[in-house]
């Protein structure tokens, strides 16, 4: 079987990619840091040209497609060579798509009936979104009694200083952010410093252990 998305690194980077020609180095630094799962978001027109890209040139990472919200974006996404789906919410329409794609994916939720009505339908790995707002790791602690079966990727509102709070809950499997990814870098192509950043990131993993000690 293969692994979970979740267990693939403590911290998948959610990216927004505005120029295609950026996707190459940038999955190439993050990959270097030791994040290899890689979200792409869909909020730009080139989006699925930055997955097609990073598949195809940059095979040690695990691309995959966010912000996915109709049957038509996951037939686009794993065309273009997505290996994973994450979307912001679900309906059963977009999860039978999920689910016929083939490629691991974790719908967004935000409640504990959204966390059930998931569970019925024998899906355990879910997106929770937006994390802040919806409750942080409070909610998510609450969930962990009645709920064990639920895990999650907590995003929205994460950063390095509030990750490892999320990451020691024992219902997380790994957060989305994208703090490793500054806008100022971007902009000038310091993939020098992403991918210091992501090792920064990638180093949570080590901790994981004592900091689930501590819950």
């Amino acid at each position: 079987m293969a692994p979970s998305l979740l267990d693939l690194a403590p911290v998948v980077p959610v990216v927004v990619i505005e120029d295609a020609s950026d996707a190459v180095p940038l999955a190439r630094a993050l990959v270097a840091g030791g994040l290899l799962a890689i979200e792409v978001t869909l909020r730009t027109p080139v989006a699925l040209d930055a997955i097609r890209a990073i598949a195809g040139e940059v095979p040690e990472a695990v691309v995959g497609a966010g912000t996915v919200i109709t049957p038509d974006q996951v037939t686009e996404t794993v065309a273009a060579g997505a290996r994973f789906l994450v979307s912001p919410g679900w309906t059963d329409v977009l999860l039978e798509a999920m689910r016929a794609s083939g490629v691991p994916f974790l719908p967004g939720v935000s409640t504990t009936s959204e966390v059930v009505a998931l569970l019925e339908r024998g899906v355990t790995e879910m997106k929770f979104f937006p994390a802040e707002a919806a409750g942080g790791t409070a909610y998510l602690r609450s969930l962990a009694g009645p709920l064990p079966q639920a895990r999650f990727c907590p995003t929205g509102g994460i950063g390095s200083a509030n990750a490892p709070d999320y990451l020691a809950l024992p219902n997380v499997g790994c957060v989305g952010g994208t703090w490793m990814l500054p806008a100022d870098a971007i902009a000038a192509r310091d993939w020098g410093r992403v991918e210091a950043l992501a090792r920064e990131a990638a180093e949570l993993k080590l901790n994981l252990k004592t900091l689930r000690a501590q819950v």
